[in-house]
């Protein structure tokens, strides 16, 4: 696995954790993210994230949406979806 494959999966288990509510005893897969909204937010993560490094899951979260007018249109839904950007 490539770092930019690592980062781009370590970004989406990071992003649906800090996007949506899990109760406690929420399966696994739910911190992860469908495969589709990982799929639509991969190739931004890469692009405008591709620097970051941490545990802390709203660092990518939050470069995401600090990049929102250049994400493309299904990451941004996926975004919008999480309540992370207002709906267009």
């Amino acid at each position: 696995m490539t770092y930019k494959t690592k980062l781009a999966a370590g970004f989406v288990l990071a992003a649906a954790a800090a996007a949506v509510v899990i109760p406690p005893a929420a399966p696994a897969q739910a911190l992860s993210g469908t495969p589709q909204e990982q799929a639509a937010c991969r190739p931004d993560v890469a692009k405008h994230c591709k620097g970051l490094q941490g545990d802390d899951d709203n660092v990518f979260v939050d470069c995401l949406v600090s990049h929102a007018p250049q994400l493309s249109q299904k990451c941004r839904k996926v975004l919008e979806a999480h309540g992370k950007l207002p709906s267009r």
